[in-house]
């Protein structure tokens, strides 16, 4: 039997992607869409504050295309808090113009493969930081779940931990080689979703996941192990700005 990969866990984290039914919305009269607007906003402004006291943090995107029209991204350290921020969102009269087309549910994870050997990531403040993370306020957000695939020759789960050792440290390299242009934050979802792992990138120039996953589809782990669900795409919302999304142009 091969022998399991040690991992370290931090925050929970929840993907949160929110389709507005725009008929709905404009339907209403506007002073229900401003109390509303005004709900909401008081609402984020709540979860906002756990970033305050370093509790968690959170995070508002408009995704491009036609997957999602929002995306919110809480971490807390408990999964019970993921629980209650879900519950006090969708008490929110916005949430009834919504519908959810997707959401993800991981814990901030590192594995031993990153990790040298004498190092103890619970009592090292830089790996704290990275199992406890603020979300970045890049401009761009890009998301999208993978598992490590399980198919004759190619199962990952069969290999040797030297071997796995080896190919994720060729593997890290890639994701080095863009530091100071991407922040990734990798949560697992083993027995929590339908996926193994969630990856969330962030950069200010949204060139650079296009750039860094293809460069990384050449490298052995992705090319014979990789298997990706959808992608999924967006920009940074400050509060304004979602105010302005859900109010400019709007008949009524």
């Amino acid at each position: 039997m091969s022998e399991a990969a040690k991992t370290y866990e931090g925050w929970y984290a929840y993907h949160d992607f929110r389709k507005i039914d725009w008929n709905k919305w404009k339907s209403l009269n506007p002073s229900e869409r401003q109390q509303m607007i005004k709900e909401l906003l008081e609402t984020i402004r709540e979860f906002s504050t756990v970033e305050d006291d370093r509790q968690g943090s959170f995070g508002q995107y408009a995704i491009l295309g036609h997957k999602a029209d929002l995306l919110f991204i809480h971490l807390r350290p408990t999964m019970d808090e993921l629980n209650e921020v879900k519950l006090q969102f969708d008490k929110t009269g916005f949430a009834d113009v919504t519908s959810t087309p997707y959401s993800y549910i991981s814990v901030v994870e590192l594995s031993s493969y990153t990790i040298p050997p004498d190092v103890d990531p619970l009592s090292d403040p830089a790996f704290r930081e990275r199992l406890q993370p603020i979300l970045p306020k890049t401009q761009y957000v890009c998301f999208y779940p993978m598992n490590k695939r399980r198919l004759g020759d190619d199962n990952w789960y069969m290999l040797s931990s030297e071997e796995r050792r080896r190919m994720m440290r060729s593997h890290g390299l890639i994701g080095r080689s863009y530091a100071g242009k991407v922040r990734q934050i990798i949560t697992g979802s083993v027995g929590f979703d339908d996926w193994e792992w969630g990856v969330s990138l962030f950069s200010d120039d949204p060139l650079n996941f296009k750039k860094l996953v293809y460069e990384m589809r050449f490298d052995e782990v992705s090319a014979r192990f990789g298997e990706f669900g959808p992608f999924y795409v967006g920009c940074r919302l400050t509060d304004e700005g979602l105010s302005d999304l859900l109010s400019k142009n709007i008949k009524g």
